[in-house]
């Protein structure tokens, strides 16, 4: 496109985006309380039971009004390091500490350092996946993607052998993957987590782990993450991500954290020098008690006792209603879930999308998460008929949504 100061590239709103503003077209606003966002993909942010209280007060020091460190600041990534060091590898020879952590401001951001620090290199990606990944590995041009596709008879997983001779036949460098998966709630966790480790360790692969769900799990202990597998914290190639947006409920911090190998960790801060410059002091500092080991513990047990009674309900309702689930969400705050066998319109999920706008409920079309990079693929689409339903709400909402869902199916 082009405007009076120059050309312009098209960007096009992506996924959560673009279902709140063409529901804003129609009067949605942040908390509208006639509207019932299950597109939202961000948790509740309220005080939950048994959880730690709430922020409500900041303290800005006189030195948080300057430029902090790109790489953030020593005592959260101190704090960081203690963190996954208490919760994953206790009694390990090899730990994580302030060198391996680095600080952003927010999750796409420690995303899009991570990716920059990448030389010229193939990198794997899977479909269905998180919807920014699509202009993030499509506006790298020394990077090239990798389609995977993840089949959806196996209920959305690779195996590890299957995954080992994709890396070795399409020669890749990397491979990316947000664990649990956003949208489907598979999550890969105890040996077969350890094998894919094993594997990046062995082939000299890059394992880039999107673990901002890693604390919202359905079918066992929780948290999950890769740290518990990696043997030397500065050798083996795997990068993991993570913040205060979903496992602390604190979306609108933006504060991330990316671990990985220190001499990682110093080039992706190099990138970060030139990206963003780094996240405000006063929120990192303020950060700091939230990551306190005990404290994280809390927070967890809460959010999982509250959001598994939202899971359950969602996924038994539309179960109900005749939405077929090729695999029961295991992690996330989702439920994804094929729409074909209803009645039409609503047995395509971009229409059903649509339809439940009317309804004044927000889905997101399982279209939006067929990953194509710079639309470097020509192949059929394979995820029409899903649609992401997103519990992330409270409970109320969530209620309500489904009902209104279900009395719109029942009169198609």
């Amino acid at each position: 496109m082009e405007n009076e100061t120059g050309p312009l590239r098209d960007v096009p709103y992506m996924g959560v985006i673009y279902v709140v503003a063409e529901a804003a077209k129609l009067g949605y606003y942040g908390e509208h309380p006639d509207w019932c966002n299950l597109g939202q993909g961000m948790p509740e942010v309220g005080p939950l039971p048994g959880a730690p209280e709430r922020v409500g007060a900041v303290s800005i020091h006189p030195d948080d009004h300057a430029y902090g460190p790109v790489a953030g600041l020593t005592e959260l990534r101190e704090a960081v390091a203690v963190l996954y060091n208490r919760q994953f590898r206790r009694g390990m020879k090899s730990q994580y500490s302030a060198a391996n952590v680095a600080i952003s401001a927010g999750g796409r951001l420690a995303l899009t350092r991570a990716i920059w620090a990448l030389g010229k290199i193939r990198i794997g990606y899977f479909t269905p996946d998180y919807t920014a990944y699509e202009d993030l590995l499509g506006g790298i041009p020394r990077v090239t993607p990798v389609h995977m596709p993840l089949p959806v008879e196996n209920g959305f997983a690779i195996a590890p052998d299957k995954l080992e001779a994709t890396v070795l036949g399409c020669g890749l460098h990397a491979v990316l993957i947000s664990n649990p998966c956003n949208p489907t709630g598979r999550v890969i966790r105890d040996g077969e987590l350890n094998a894919w480790v094993d594997l990046a360790r062995r082939l000299k692969t890059a394992l880039v782990l999107d673990e901002f769900y890693s604390h919202f799990i359905w079918n066992g202990p929780a948290p999950v993450s890769a740290a518990a597998f990696v043997e030397d914290v500065d050798k083996d190639p795997v990068m993991l991500l993570d913040g205060l947006t979903k496992n602390y409920r604190y979306p609108g911090w933006r504060v991330g954290w990316t671990l990985g190998p220190a001499d990682w960790i110093d080039i992706m801060t190099r990138s970060g020098s030139a990206i963003d410059g780094g996240a405000p002091r006063w929120l990192q500092r303020a950060a700091v008690p939230l990551v306190e080991p005990a404290h994280a513990g809390r927070e967890t047990r809460a959010m999982r006792d509250a959001f598994r009674v939202k899971r359950d309900f969602m996924l038994e309702s539309l179960k109900r209603m005749g939405v077929r689930f090729p695999r029961d969400p295991e992690g996330t705050f989702y439920c994804w879930g094929s729409v074909e066998n209803l009645s039409p319109p609503l047995d395509d999920g971009f229409r059903f999308f649509r339809e439940a706008l009317k309804e004044k409920v927000i889905t997101v079309p399982g279209e939006f998460f067929d990953v194509n990079p710079a639309k470097h693929r020509s192949d059929p689409p394979r995820l029409n008929p899903f649609v992401r339903f997103s519990f992330g709400a409270p409970m109320e909402v969530v209620r309500r949504g489904v009902a209104r869902l279900t009395s719109m199916a029942a009169g198609a």
